[in-house]
């Protein structure tokens, strides 16, 4: 069983480094953190005119490329539970062509929405931070109409071994030292990414936990050798 996040700190955590957390994030990721979130966006199936939802928004990126899938008909909200984050997304949301994103705080586990509000509901390496995961992916299901998607994009332990030495060596090691250095060790935020990754469940274990808080069809597609994973489910009619 996940051990129970602290709220308080995470939060604290996630305010520290809200000034450095988009150009860290592309350049940690070598920029591969963009194609991650269109992809998600694609297999929840956000269509032209949908009512979409992002929980653990941060900045807002993967509600900003929801906006652009639903398009100017559709609507967006982002939510989080750390303000600073969503202040310095509110200034990413503008643009034409796509629809208007509102952001807001809020927390996962206690979603301010009604039943069934939502065509989808994505989230983007963020419910590792959520402190009750099984109650925070239900809380998503809540919000989703009959019939709609739930995606989750997060970063997961690759099964190829070879590959796995050098992700390890990155990841656990030059990845702290590089994210704190810009980050200005603030809190270690950066040493908790790796720890909180190799923590969580592994992709077929999380694949059991989604189907186990009602979803169906839940497909897990895997990309970048394996470190980042969807998981798609669909809330039953």
């Amino acid at each position: 069983m996940q051990a129970m996040q602290e709220p308080a700190r995470i939060r604290g955590m996630f305010a520290a480094i809200a000034p450095t957390y988009d150009p860290l994030n592309h350049f940690l990721s070598m920029n591969q953190d963009k194609s991650w979130r269109r992809l998600a966006v694609e297999l929840v199936g956000a269509r032209p005119g949908d009512r979409v939802l992002d929980v653990c928004t941060g900045t807002a990126d993967l509600a900003i490329e929801l906006s652009l899938a639903v398009g100017p008909g559709g609507h967006v909200i982002g939510t989080d539970f750390c303000e600073e984050m969503v202040r310095l997304g509110v200034p990413k949301t503008g643009g034409s062509g796509r629809a208007p994103v509102a952001l807001g705080v809020a927390d996962t586990l206690r979603l301010p929405f009604r039943d069934n509000s939502f065509r989808g509901v994505t989230v983007g390496f963020g419910i590792r931070n959520v402190a009750d995961l099984r109650a925070g992916i239900r809380e998503m299901a809540r919000v989703t109409a009959p019939g709609g998607r739930i995606a989750i994009l997060e970063f997961t332990q690759p099964s190829n071994l070879a590959f796995r030495f050098v992700y390890y060596v990155y990841f656990l090691i030059l990845l702290p030292i590089l994210g704190n250095l810009v980050a200005g060790g603030k809190r270690n935020a950066y040493g908790y990414l790796p720890r909180s990754v190799l923590s969580f469940p592994d992709r077929s274990k999380l694949q059991r936990i989604v189907l186990e808080c009602g979803l169906t069809d839940v497909v897990v597609h895997a990309r970048s050798f394996g470190i980042i994973t969807v998981h798609v489910g669909t809330k039953p009619a």
